[in-house]
């Protein structure tokens, strides 16, 4: 009993994230103390720098932290350069160079917020290197060049030390991370599937498709460390993609399905015997191990539910039989996506891959995750960093402020920093009250502790408790940011150099500076950077609304991997900003699905029209440019076009099934797909019959 109760807490989930924040945390501060060290040998000027620099770096596992690494490298020498190419030119006039040097780290925040991926660090930190250097040295240029090239020198040594000992002293693999959360989200797909087939109530459902969104995006950020993992053999990007690519496709094919049950379930129609077996069948075999289901292929599952697509007339085609066979369809992919997703799995890590995956073959070309880019909004987030270092800068150039320098490059570090957010200021504040501790601790290390310190050993001693207790805040996500207030302030203010030089007036005058800054970064970010919830989710529906129309006119692109992808991305940042706003969740969401069904077959219907005789492409032509008006928010009344659009479709339906074209049957259930994709955006909600 005591044996197994010891197990038991060693597997603890508090226990194990006790133990990795407190590894973390020491690997964090051996290599703070080796670059520190190291930095001090060689005669860097300003050595605390590389202490710094490990903790912005580190990360917790070895991949991420390389990653991280490199990316704050690139960023490093790029945004020295951009200052050392900027202050020289403009040293005649400091108005114009604190223009300049505010509209370069406005420019670097766009692009990272462009990128939306880990890689936009490196954007971050040429924005924040420009600032660090450049405004300090904007009334004293003489030195930019040798500042700039010293800055380098000591955050490449901090990179150096905090890869070397994330890489070799108990390495955490990001590929196990990745091998794990993979696992997680083919259980949760497996969980979303059983869910519709069993009939779950319909909130279930909506939180397992709401879960699956999550998981894809958190799979994407672990998947771009991959390439720096130090594992012997790490993940393929081409079966990432693939991967990628079916759980993306299952997200609206279960609610396809869901609709399909619950349409034939009511209005006085079932589902058809062979029909509710074969559901019964595969419910089973989703259900099931993962040993089991890779023993027993579902090739007769996917075989019966095609015939039984293929076997209904097309006399069938306006009662639920159509609706019956359209279903049996979906059942068949759905079944194909999560065998080949179960195969991916299984090979994903492995060095040459165990079979092909041949059962859905819409996925011939991997796309992989596409991310939602909004540029309007990346730029009205720049343009509010610029502002607020520029009332920064104005208000220190003619005050005549000694320490105004420090302070708006400490202000614009804040504005690179913590400008990816929505709403940075919460994240500022966190920061403040973490520097406010460090202050605390800095004063007392400066005047109290290090006067007695007498050699390199002792030093690391004393640093110890401060750092270790930060580095293990800094380990979990709700500290981080007041973690790293700590880590990052301690080393700048008590003035960790070559030699013992504290000086209390010069140690106030930086106090005053930091929260100057930090504060003004708090209000600027609150006043120019900050967005309401509210108006970020409306503009995500807006886009994607003005992206069906743009599908249904046939100027956008022809690519439905591609647009899948990219609204389950919109469906992934929906969430947060959902949980945060005081309105239902449940109508963005619902809705964002609904224009991911309506854009996937518009544009197959629109690709199909290309096939057909010119009469047919009229009708549908006509339809889409119904839905492009419907989409566009056209002032006709939303009810009067959901009608014509009736009208429309029945009228299609008709000739279709009166015609010999070759895409009979795909056009057929095509029509089907949109009218119940539609049917949920207007008053037609419960019909079943077409």
């Amino acid at each position: 009993m005591m044996a197994w109760l010891r197990l038991n807490i060693w597997r603890s989930p508090v226990l194990k994230a006790d133990t990795d924040a407190l590894c973390f945390s020491a690997k964090s501060f051996a290599a703070a103390m080796l670059a520190y060290y190291i930095s001090l040998r060689i005669g860097l000027p300003k050595p605390y720098w590389a202490i710094v620099t490990v903790y912005i770096v580190s990360q917790g596992s070895a991949g991420a932290s390389l990653s991280r690494g490199v990316y704050r490298l690139v960023g490093t020498i790029v945004g020295a350069a951009a200052t050392v190419a900027i202050v020289p030119n403009f040293v005649n006039d400091p108005i114009v160079c604190s223009v300049v040097l505010a509209s370069w780290i406005g420019l670097c925040l766009f692009f990272s917020l462009l990128d939306r991926t880990p890689r936009a660090y490196a954007f971050v930190l040429a924005g924040y290197t420009a600032s660090l250097i450049g405004f300090p040295s904007v009334l004293e240029p003489g030195a930019i060049f040798e500042t700039a090239l010293v800055r380098v020198q000591e955050i490449s040594m901090g990179v150096l030390c905090a890869t070397l000992i994330h890489r070799f002293i108990l390495p955490k693999h990001v590929t196990h991370h990745f091998m794990g959360k993979l696992a997680v989200t083919l259980r949760d797909a497996s969980l979303l599937v059983d869910n519709v087939l069993c009939g779950a109530p319909e909130e279930q459902t909506r939180s397992g498709r709401r879960q699956l969104a999550a998981d894809l995006l958190t799979l994407d950020g672990l998947a771009t460390h991959l390439p720096y993992d130090p594992a012997p053999v790490t993940p393929r990007r081409k079966e990432l993609r693939l991967i990628h690519d079916r759980l993306a496709r299952l997200l609206p094919l279960t609610t396809e399905i869901e609709d399909r049950i619950h349409a034939l379930k009511s209005a006085d129609h079932h589902v058809p015997y062979e029909l509710s077996q074969l559901l019964g069948e595969v419910q089973t075999w989703v259900t099931a191990s993962e040993e089991t289901r890779r023993k027993d292929p579902p090739v007769r599952l996917i075989e019966r539910a095609q015939l039984l697509q293929e076997g209904v007339s097309a006399s069938g085609l306006a009662d639920s039989e159509r609706v019956a066979a359209n279903l049996a369809g979906h059942v068949a992919e759905m079944v194909s996506l999560l065998y080949d997703c179960d195969q991916i799995k299984r090979n994903i890590a492995r060095a040459t891959p165990l079979r092909k995956y041949a059962f859905s073959q819409e996925f011939k070309r991997a796309k992989g995750y596409v991310y939602h880019r909004d540029s309007w909004m990346a730029a009205r987030a720049a343009l509010g960093a610029i502002t607020g270092i520029l009332i920064g800068c104005a208000f220190w150039i003619w005050s005549g402020w000694p320490e105004g320098g420090l302070a708006v490059s400490i202000l614009g570090v804040c504005c690179a920093l913590f400008g990816n957010a929505d709403a940075p200021a919460p994240n500022v504040a966190r920061y403040m009250v973490g520097s406010a501790y460090g202050v605390v601790i800095s004063l007392a290390y400066s005047f109290l502790i290090f006067p007695r310190v007498t050699d390199f050993a002792e030093l690391v001693i004393v640093l110890a408790p401060s750092f270790l207790l930060a580095g293990s805040l800094q380990a979990r996500p709700p500290m981080t940011f007041k973690a790293l207030g700590i880590t990052l302030t301690i080393p700048i203010l008590s003035g960790l150099g070559s030699s013992y030089a504290a000086n209390f007036a010069d140690s106030l005058n930086t106090v005053v500076a930091l929260f100057a800054a930090i504060g003004f970064g708090l209000i600027s970010m609150s006043l120019f950077q900050t967005v309401p919830v509210t108006t970020l989710i409306h503009r995500l529906l807006r886009l994607s609304r003005r992206d069906i129309k743009q599908r249904a006119l046939g100027i956008a692109r022809e690519d439905e991997a591609h647009w899948t992808n990219l609204m389950v991305d919109r469906t992934a940042l929906l969430l947060p900003r959902l949980r945060l706003s005081e309105k239902s969740c449940l109508t963005p969401f619902d809705d964002t699905l609904h224009h991911l069904r309506i854009g996937h077959a518009v544009g197959q219907i629109r690709k199909i029209s290309g096939q057909v005789d010119s009469e047919m492409k009229h009708e549908i032509r006509a339809v889409l440019l119904i839905i492009a008006t419907y989409f566009a928010g056209a002032k006709t009344p939303k009810s009067d076009l959901l009608i014509s659009l009736t009208d429309r479709i029945q009228c299609l339906l008709a000739k279709v099934v009166d015609s010999s074209i070759d895409e009979r049957s795909v056009l057929l259930n095509l029509l089907i797909d949109l009218w119940f994709a539609l049917r949920l955006q207007g008053s037609m909600e419960g019909q079943v019959d077409l």
